[in-house]
């Protein structure tokens, strides 16, 4: 089962393979960030608490009383118990330390101080080790011992300030920043293990959930620093380009983006308005960006007379960005979706049967993109890793299962 350590690669090979991962990442985020390395070939190791697990197996969606949620997050890994609290535990710890190149967590700040298993202590054990956390604020300051939920972050970092109409503020649908820190974290870990390669250092890599946040405001962080502006939310138009917007047709809405002159230009003629090109106030993208709801009124007083089909053909056909706004069902089913195989197919016995969910968009070609395997449940690779990993007899993983180590 377990595989590690340079092997001869191919085209077919992913390109973390032979990279060992300790995952003890829980929720979203943490788990988000492993699996991609284990997406991308790496052998992912996802630790939990006897008997009790990662949070997200409690969360919905649930199907034969699994969860699709810690399904998602957590295909491709193996899975291992093991009590931390117990001194055997630990011991068990510095052994795998010893053979992993990354060890990745989420806790509370301090949590593995507390438990005597700090970095420090770490990489003494294995100086060549990774180690990759994700926290609410960073590992300093007042706040850092504070928990966090994406929710937290998006209305402290400022996205959610942004986000709506103006009185009506909100979150963006999905947690993002559980995505992106657990994005930036993945790519931390890959930016750490390259360096390692050619210099033989292990390092320390965080990431913040504010500051993954904050770095993605675009230029709402900018505005301020520039020119003391707060920018309030707008819906959906943006500060810097226009027309950026929903729009009405005759039978549903639509989206599309000029982002320079010749797809302004190109709108325009499509309207069968040329002059509008050169209109004082749209005639460019900053006069058009300071008359924004007079320019809606007027593509829509245009786009409401014709039906989707024929605004797509139009706008396409003129090589002006557009999309139809698709729910849940839509983006699922749209052929995009399908073509680019993001909807991958695993047998998950958790979930009594075969499922569908996102797969990864990161495409290696040469590599087989689609799951090598589910989620494990609670403990399902323990008895394996710790034969084959840190070398003990079956007398030896009996009496810790016993004793509730493992």
């Amino acid at each position: 089962m377990i595989q590690h350590k340079k092997q001869s690669a191919d085209a077919k090979t992913k390109p973390l393979t032979g990279v060992r991962v300790l995952d003890m990442t829980h929720a979203y985020s943490g788990p988000f960030c492993t699996m991609h390395l284990a997406d991308q070939g790496a052998e992912v190791i996802k630790l939990e608490v006897p008997g009790k697990g990662d949070q997200s197996r409690g969360w919905a969606p649930f199907k034969n009383g699994a969860s699709g949620y810690y399904a998602y997050i957590n295909r491709n890994k193996f899975g291992l118990t093991l009590n931390l609290k117990t001194e055997e535990g630990k011991a068990i710890f510095k052994k795998l330390i010893k053979e992993v190149d990354v060890v990745c967590e989420n806790f509370r700040v301090g949590t593995m101080e507390k438990l005597g298993l700090g970095y420090d202590v770490l990489k003494e054990i294995n100086p060549s080790l990774i180690y990759a956390s994700i926290s609410g604020f960073g590992l300093e300051g007042p706040e850092a011992e504070r928990p966090s939920y994406d929710l937290i972050a998006q209305a402290m970092g400022g996205l959610m300030s942004m986000t709506g109409e103006k009185g009506h503020i909100y979150k963006v649908g999905s947690s993002i920043a559980d995505n992106y820190s657990g994005t930036y974290l993945s790519l931390a870990i890959v930016m750490a293990l390259f360096q390692r390669e050619r210099t033989g250092m292990g390092r320390r890599v965080d990431v913040s959930m504010v500051d993954t946040i904050f770095s993605i405001l675009e230029m709402g962080a900018m505005y301020y620093t520039l020119n003391g502006n707060i920018v309030e939310p707008v819906g959906n138009r943006t500060l810097s380009v226009t027309p950026c917007d929903i729009f009405e047709a005759a039978d549903g809405q639509f989206v599309l983006v000029c982002g320079t002159q010749r797809f302004w230009r190109s709108l325009c003629s499509v309207m069968g308005q040329p002059e509008l090109a050169d209109d004082p106030r749209f005639a460019d993208n900053k006069l058009r960006c300071e008359h924004p709801d007079e320019l809606k009124t007027t593509i829509e007083s245009w786009s409401r007379q014709h039906r989707l089909d024929e605004l797509e053909e139009l706008i396409v056909g003129a090589e002006i960005p557009f999309g139809r706004i698709a729910d849940t069902k839509g983006a699922c089913e749209n052929p995009v979706i399908k073509r680019r195989h993001m909807l991958w197919e695993i047998d998950d016995p958790a979930m009594g049967g075969t499922i569908s969910m996102p797969g990864t968009p990161i495409k290696i070609h040469g590599c087989e993109d689609r799951p090598l395997r589910p989620a494990p449940a609670l403990g399902q690779h323990t008895d394996d890793i710790l034969k084959e990993i840190v070398h003990l007899t079956e007398e030896e993983i009996a009496r810790l299962h016993e004793e509730g180590v493992i």
